[in-house]
């Protein structure tokens, strides 16, 4: 079948959708909704079977919904209508939650529902919301789109009125009576997008990445410390930290570096290298222990890793390498891991100097991890996992995924080549032919594609995933695999260095150099610049060139 994907841009549930319909067979295209004569265009050129909108943020004109069968994923149960329908579901504190896939037509909302599905709503912020449960809902609807579809199979939508806008005054915080937990809601609604618009020392801002602090005691809306970036505030039954910020009409960053000097005199409360989880507060690397297996977590926001972050993590890693027999990668609540700190970078005042510093930390991390010969190593892709991200996980020994998982196995999108020992690690598992095509594809890719090619070793599904990745990690622990292992790194180890110092060299002008596209592309990343066309790695005739 020949689908066309229309939406406002390539998000996780867009990518998800792409994936699991190239699992299947189906010959998929994606086309950007920016203007009716550009999508007609581009709809017309492939001319689908039928059209899906995983995330799309605009109406489509009748001529494209009257000639073609388009479906459109909203994320709401049967009824549900209209715009925000994540933060209605959060406000109201709702229990159970769900996808639907409708038929486009001039109703909002209104069309024929041809597949459903339900989860459990998770305490947590609406983001991670939308990028677990929400996506895993939407998979589990395709599968049963499919069927309903080729037996015009539907049922009525419920037309109830539609939601109202979830605006700035719905979201706002009163600091003189708000909890810390309705202000950990509050932002948790919000978060990542559009953020709670507040004001910090004197600058507007939104607020992003709240957590409970369980020590501090202040007044509401001092700041009375810092931590990894983060800020934490006093309320009025304790405190809470607040990890990011967003100047009105700036992007997101940390929020001391949003702060800058206006936090001067504010003291930085540190926590241990890895810690103990034994009370609420911000806290980003933390361990878990069982059965000689070292579980090392890093929620790293939107999986984004800062110089500092780099460094921290490879102590960490140096550290448990000795404490363990097993060390389990298992990357944030999110993400894995999505490479060096763009936001950082583009805030940075020296952003050559900062960007070489970054990616430098990166490869000091993965050599700790390429080298530690006295432990097998595994990564968890049980989140989604890019860039830098994914060649941070090939340095194990053992690389394991989840039923699915995306996995974005390319720089180019950013104009950089990369670093991170990927000359090394991807060769050595899909073979060199194979990982240039994927360097040069620029496509995400599912787990189990990944499996399929040798990328990774195993894909377990949802459910029991933790038993299954305990039981590998434990049967991996081995002396005489460690033996081998340290005799190949002793004799392999000038080969794979000169692989990462031959990827440093062709990176240098990338960061260096002012006209380098990483800047244009990192910019425009950043600022979250609307695509003026659809990629053109994403059409099919494109990826039919391609794979030729």
């Amino acid at each position: 079948m020949r689908i066309l994907l229309l939406v406002t841009t390539f998000n996780p549930l867009t990518q998800a959708v792409y994936v699991s319909l190239k699992d299947r067979g189906e010959e998929v295209a994606v086309a950007y909704a920016i203007t009716e004569e550009q999508m007609l265009k581009e709809i017309e050129a492939f001319s689908p079977d039928i059209i899906l909108c995983p995330f799309l943020k605009r109406y489509l004109p009748p001529s494209i919904y009257e000639v073609y069968p388009t479906f459109i994923f909203h994320p709401g149960p049967r009824g549900d209508r209209g715009p925000n329908a994540l933060e209605y579901a959060l406000q109201s504190e709702s229990k159970r939650w769900g996808v639907t896939i409708l038929r486009a037509n001039a109703e909002y909302d209104g069309g024929d529902i041809y597949a459903e599905a339900d989860f459990s709503v998770r305490t947590t912020y609406k983001a991670s919301l939308y990028r677990r449960e929400v996506v895993a809902a939407s998979l589990e609807a395709l599968e049963h789109f499919f069927v309903h579809f080729q037996n015009s199979d539907s049922i009525p939508q419920i037309l109830n009125p539609l939601h109202a806008q979830f605006t700035q005054q719905m979201r706002v915080i009163d600091w003189e009576h708000d909890t810390t937990e309705t202000i950990v809601r509050k932002i948790h609604l919000s978060d990542s997008h559009p953020g709670v618009l507040d004001e910090i020392l004197g600058l507007p801002c939104y607020l992003y990445g709240a957590h409970k602090e369980a020590k501090f005691r202040g007044k509401p809306k001092e700041v009375l410390a810092k931590r990894d970036g983060a800020i934490c505030l006093g309320t009025v039954d304790g405190a809470v930290w607040i990890s990011h910020l967003k100047e009105v009409g700036k992007f997101k960053l940390p929020a001391t570096y949003v702060l800058k000097e206006r936090l001067k005199g504010i003291k930085e409360e540190r926590l241990l290298l890895i810690f103990d989880r034994s009370y609420d507060t911000f806290h980003e690397v933390w361990m878990a222990h069982k059965e000689g297996v070292a579980y090392l977590h890093f929620n790293f926001h939107n999986g984004a890793m800062s110089t500092a972050q780099c460094i921290r993590l490879k102590y960490a890693v140096e550290y448990l390498s000795t404490e363990c027999d097993a060390l389990v990668l298992m990357g944030g609540e999110d993400f894995f891991s999505n490479g060096i700190h763009l936001n950082i970078l583009e805030d940075s005042q020296k952003q050559g100097e900062d960007g070489w510093a970054n990616i430098n930390a990166m490869n000091d991390l993965i050599r700790s991890i390429l080298f530690a010969e006295d432990v097998v190593t595994v990564a968890s892709f049980h989140r989604n996992v890019g860039a830098g991200g994914v060649f941070l996980g090939l340095a194990c020994d053992f690389v394991v995924g989840r039923q699915g998982v995306v996995l974005n196995p390319h720089y180019k999108t950013l104009g950089l080549t990369g670093s991170e020992y990927h000359t090394y690690t991807l060769p050595k598992r899909v073979g060199s032919a194979k990982a240039q095509e994927l360097l040069d594809a620029c496509l995400p890719i599912s787990a189990q594609e990944a499996h399929n090619i040798g990328m990774i070793d195993a894909v377990f599904e949802t459910e029991e995933y933790a038993i299954a990745l305990h039981a590998l990690a434990k049967s991996k622990i081995d002396d005489d695999y460690l033996w081998e292992k340290q005799e190949y790194l002793e004799t392999h180890a000038e080969e794979i260095e000169q692989r990462k110092e031959r990827e440093i060299e062709v990176m240098y002008p990338e960061f260096w150099e002012e006209e380098s596209l990483f800047h244009t592309f990192r910019r425009e990343f950043v600022y979250k610049v609307c695509p003026r066309e659809t990629p053109k790695r994403l059409m099919a005739t494109n990826q039919r060139k391609q794979y030729a």
